[in-house]
Formats: structure tokens, C-alpha cells, sequence
């Protein structure tokens, strides 16, 4: 996974359009985190068609929000499609994992439980 060399640029008070603040990577996934504090994180992703996250559990709640594109977004065995727009709770300590249909960005909120 690529981090945004402008990740420890400040945002706070500046308006901003969200896709633009990453750039897809042929065969990557890029990542640039826009919050990280103890209670959570906010973090924008841009991946590649074909581009995933393996299964995994965090004892975060997290809410993914699809800026663009369509993701197959996978919780506890339960496969589902969010496109662009569209967004998907996926509660803590539960095995999730997402794999890109097409190339496509989100913005991913965890808050810790």
C-alpha cells in the first residue's frame, strides 16, 4: 500500500473535494490519512481495479463511504456491492475484507468501540 507524500499536509478549516486528494496507482492500493486520533481515523484510499484488503478483524467500528467507482465489500462471509455514493457500516470485531470490481475510492471512518 502507497501513501500520498502530501500526507502531513494540514486540512483542518480547508475546503476540498475528497476524490482528488488521492490518485489511483496502476496495481496499488494508495492511501492518505486526513485524521488520526486515539478515538479514530479518517482515511481516503484509491484502489486499483482488481486491488484489495484481505480478511481481517479491528475493534474499530468503521463506515465506508464510496466516493467513486464499485467495491465488493465482503462482512462475516456476506458479500455485497457499493457503488459510488453509496456507503456500508461494518461493525467492529467482525471479519471484512474488500476487493475493487473496478477502480474506485473511499473514505473509510474507524471510531474504536
Amino acid at each position: 500500500m502507497h501513501q500520498n507524500p502530501e500526507n502531513t499536509q494540514d486540512l483542518t478549516g480547508k475546503v476540498f473535494q475528497m476524490p482528488g486528494l488521492v490518485t489511483y496507482q496502476e496495481g496499488a492500493v494508495v492511501s492518505r490519512t486526513i485524521i488520526d486520533k486515539q478515538v479514530g481515523t479518517v482515511t481516503l484510499f484509491a484502489f486499483d481495479s482488481g486491488q484489495g484488503m484481505s480478511e481481517h478483524t479491528l475493534p474499530f467500528a468503521a463506515l465506508v463511504c464510496v466516493l467513486e467507482g464499485q467495491a465488493k465489500i465482503i462482512i462475516s462471509g456476506e458479500s455485497r456491492i457499493v457503488n459510488g455514493g453509496e456507503m456500508i457500516i461494518m461493525p467492529a470485531n467482525q471479519p471484512h475484507a474488500l476487493k475493487a470490481q473496478h477502480q474506485f475510492k473511499m473514505m473509510l471512518v474507524m471510531i474504536r468501540q
